[in-house]
């Protein structure tokens, strides 16, 4: 992971991020200074960021949001203070209303990045300064640390591109935290017909099958938020197994790159998981990202242990070649 490490000092008032890239400086000053590339990494997992405006001169602003899985959106702001291309600039970082003003009754703060050339690459060093122990101790306690670390920690894909980030390596699996689960899989198509096959059951029917000697008995989506699904599997004869299936909600949809559903095993009092997909497009190749949320850590173990990556990259195989048909 880029973060090699992170400290508080409450009595310089400060929060040092230290992160390593291998990339030239001039790489990584553009993935923070273009907030097209800027956002794909600057809100922690489930929070991407979108930046609404963005004048990257002394004196001007930024305005940005991060939205969670159940829409609700989180607002802030930054003004630049100094820029120093491409080693080092600084801002105001405050919270803020839709508008984009600073909301006076939360800690505002001063960022400052610094990128030094390396002989790996480039060292990030993001320090933010407190006006105050209160100013710091609240903010940590709002899972800032945390979060600085999940979201720096997705550079390295912005970086490399997409394609020498995930192609070739099938399905992966990465365990984020006790209930956070984010699954990737490069495929190759279009983001639209990607998109497309997890919204379409006519699409959903030919792919979405899991190992083989099974078949899709049941596709029912509703994709438009508040409607409903529900899948079901059953054994082709001579493969042993029980028929089951899943059925949920759609929370949110921003076609064609973000759709979150809950998750749950039909017929049974388990409780539902939180699945959040996310399509990003380069290079004619689509990277799924799936953020799963669990109710607790023997949940998420005990998914897992089913043997579900392997299922899923089976599933995956078979949807790029259902795109190349299409």
């Amino acid at each position: 992971m880029p973060v090699t490490d992170v400290t508080t000092d409450p009595e310089a008032l400060t929060m040092t991020l230290t992160a390593e890239f291998a990339a030239p400086v001039d790489r990584v000053w553009d993935a923070f200074t273009d907030p097209r590339q800027l956002e794909r990494f600057w809100g922690p997992p489930g929070w991407p960021a979108t930046f609404t405006s963005f004048d990257f001169t002394p004196g001007g602003r930024a305005v940005y949001h991060l939205t969670s899985p159940r829409g609700e959106k989180a607002y802030g702001s930054w003004e630049f203070l100094s820029l120093a291309e491409p080693r080092s600039f600084e801002v105001i970082d405050a919270f803020a209303d839709e508008t984009g003003t600073p909301n006076p009754d939360l800690p505002a703060s001063r960022m400052e990045f610094s990128f030094t050339g390396t002989p790996q690459g480039t060292q990030l060093r993001n320090v933010t300064y407190f006006t105050s122990a209160e100013a710091l101790e609240q903010v940590v306690g709002m899972g800032m640390v945390e979060g600085a670390t999940m979201a720096v920690n997705q550079l390295d894909r912005v970086l490399e591109g997409l394609r020498a980030y995930a192609a070739g390596k099938g399905t992966q699996t990465e365990i984020l935290d006790d209930t956070h689960v984010r699954i990737t899989r490069l495929i190759e198509g279009p983001i639209d017909l990607v998109w497309r096959a997890h919204q379409e059951p006519e699409l959903l029917e030919k792919w979405m099958l899991g190992p083989d000697g099974w078949r899709m008995s049941v596709c029912e989506v509703d994709p438009s938020v508040g409607g409903r699904y529900r899948y079901e599997w059953e054994p082709i004869e001579g493969t042993e197994g029980e028929r089951f299936g899943f059925d949920g909600e759609t929370l949110l949809s921003e076609a064609p790159r973000r759709a979150v559903t809950t998750e749950h095993m039909t017929g049974t009092d388990y409780p539902s998981t939180l699945n959040d997909l996310n399509l990003e497009e380069e290079d004619g190749a689509t990277l799924i990202t799936l953020l799963i949320e669990y109710p607790d850590m023997q949940t998420r173990d005990m998914v897992l242990a089913t043997g579900m990556t392997d299922g899923m990259e089976t599933s995956y195989a078979r949807l790029e070649g259902v795109l190349a048909s299409v």
